[in-house]
């Protein structure tokens, strides 16, 4: 694909460039950050490309290899920011998975700078590609440092951030997503609040006065652009609260999922989710956080550091929609999403090979040319193939076999993402 706009890459160029103002004290800073990090730039381009089979621009080397050592290291001599655009590495013109996987390499472990202002240069990079689609998540961790991948961004789905409750209304009335949080973790989870309870100075919009307010008051506030926060007293009624123990203590679970959500949203410690998590394992509630949202481990879907191998845009998206619906409890549109990407999967290495031969690929990778697992995952493609082609889910010709029930659907959901999770792992 090529949506990211000769406009957000300019922007990105200017960045690395000219640097960025930050705020200091009492006036801006103009701040610097080189993308190549702490390494040199000929050695972070070899952790992307083949230097070695690239061609040189100077007619003493031969290969790029060569070159840019000779021009960045020896010498010194090429502009700043040139990789940007050196028609060889295709940032320019080349295809938006090839730019982004480029710019996540910045901000990996092993390149980045800590002690430099990769993160809010990270920011900056983020408002840039929001702008056409995409963005920069963590997406796993090596020796406990985020590792980046990107994925597509919805402008309209993240503007307003919606709780678990909410994102769930359906599935929850329709006793789908069964949850239960017994008293221990519960005040687990409210000492963890506790503990990152933090106090931020505010202004009136009104009157002009600063204020102080705690996180835990934010939490409160945020929950009530929703619903109004009520708790069980001691009478035994549900009265509404405005005091967040309360509200974990003696409110419904999946209110407490909520304050989960609103809470990691201000909190500034990296093992938060970790804690949250740790908590719900112990207390062997089937729930987990991360990046932001609590999900149920009992539901099925692919995972974001799943996600990562997919270099191509369309499949990547079919995913993370096909996810999206489900979640929302729309699930004939969700199956028809996941049975566009399980198709699109089976072009994945076209026009280079056909579709066939992309399908044996995929089938070979997996199986380590085995046979028996050549076998079982031949007969599974043709089966989830056969499913797409005989029930409505792509095709809606009268021939077709109806899907009413929406335990069936959320069987072929689950059954075909199975086999898309485990292929994608795959994927070269």
């Amino acid at each position: 694909m090529n949506s990211i706009s000769e406009i957000t890459k300019r922007d990105i160029f200017d960045l690395f460039e000219y640097g960025m103002d930050i705020p200091d004290l009492w006036e801006m800073q103009k701040v610097q950050y080189n993308y190549f990090g702490r390494l040199e730039e000929f050695e972070f381009c070899k952790r992307l490309y083949d230097l070695k089979e690239m061609p040189s621009l100077d007619k003493r080397y031969c290969n790029a290899e060569e070159d840019i050592w000779q021009h960045t290291v020896n010498n010194d001599d090429y502009p700043f920011c040139w990789v940007f655009e050196d028609e060889r590495f295709q940032l320019k013109n080349g295809s938006d998975e090839i730019y982004l996987k480029f710019i996540c390499e910045i901000f990996h472990p092993t390149v980045r700078n800590e002690n430099g202002y990769w993160e809010k240069f990270l920011d900056e990079v983020n408002k840039f590609l929001k702008n056409d689609g995409y963005e920069v998540y963590p997406a796993g961790k090596i020796s406990n440092r985020d590792v980046y991948s990107w994925r597509i961004y919805d402008l309209a789905e993240n503007k307003l951030f919606i709780p678990f409750s909410q994102r769930n209304q359906k599935a929850i009335k329709e006793k789908r997503m069964p949850l239960s949080i017994k008293k221990n973790a519960r005040n687990q989870i409210y000492q963890l609040f506790e503990k990152n309870n933090d106090v931020y100075r505010k202004t009136d919009k009104t009157t002009g006065w600063d204020y102080d307010v705690t996180t835990n008051e934010e939490v409160i506030a945020d929950i009530r652009q929703f619903y109004i926060p009520k708790c069980f007293n001691e009478q035994g009624q549900y009265v509404e609260t405005n005091n967040l123990k309360d509200f974990v203590f003696s409110s419904s679970p999946n209110c407490v999922i909520d304050a989960i959500e609103f809470f990691e949203t201000y909190n500034k410690n990296t093992d938060f989710e970790a804690e949250v998590n740790a908590i719900f394992k112990l207390n062997e509630v089937p729930f987990k956080l991360s990046n932001g949202k609590v999900a149920s481990t009992f539901n099925i879907q692919i995972k974001d550091s799943a996600l990562v191998p997919i270099q191509e845009a369309g499949l990547k998206e079919l995913l993370q929609e096909a996810a999206n619906y489900y979640d929302k409890g729309n699930l004939n549109i969700a199956v028809e999403k996941l049975w566009d990407a399980f198709e699109r999967l089976k072009t994945y290495y076209s026009p280079t090979l056909d579709k066939k031969k992309s399908v044996s690929k995929i089938i070979g990778d997996m199986s380590g040319q085995k046979a028996h697992y050549m076998d079982l995952f031949e007969k599974e493609f043709f089966e989830l193939t056969q499913i797409g082609n005989s029930f409505r889910i792509r095709h809606h010709e009268t021939t077709k076999i109806n899907i009413e029930d929406d335990r069936h659907y959320d069987y072929f959901y689950k059954r075909c993402l199975s086999l898309i999770s485990a292929s994608v792992q795959y994927l070269a």
